[in-house]
């Protein structure tokens, strides 16, 4: 297996031997895998099945780094412009 050095400053690194229960060449090792995968799936509008148990144990998917469609947005837009009922309590929504 390859190695990767960084370098970092000393305050990140403070930062990061602050949470030390975290395994950091895991974290940095599944971030460049989904970069890999979300590439790919650019170029191809699919997932291999090693890269969808992948997705699936990490709960991400490519489409999740992809920006809103624009009819999306405004839907959004216009939903929040609705008028809305306040409610005082749950029991209020069975009424």
């Amino acid at each position: 297996m390859g190695s990767v050095t960084l370098t970092i400053s000393d305050e990140t690194k403070e930062e990061l031997n602050s949470f030390a229960w975290v395994i950091w060449s895991e974290v940095a090792g599944e971030e460049f895998r989904k970069k890999e995968i979300f590439e790919e799936y650019l170029k191809t509008g699919k997932l291999s099945d090693e890269d969808w148990k992948f997705c699936e144990k990490v709960d991400w998917h490519p489409v999740d780094e992809l920006p809103l469609k624009e009819k999306f947005i405004k839907e959004l837009e216009a939903a929040r412009r609705e008028s809305s009922i306040k409610l005082k309590s749950v029991s209020d929504i069975f009424k």
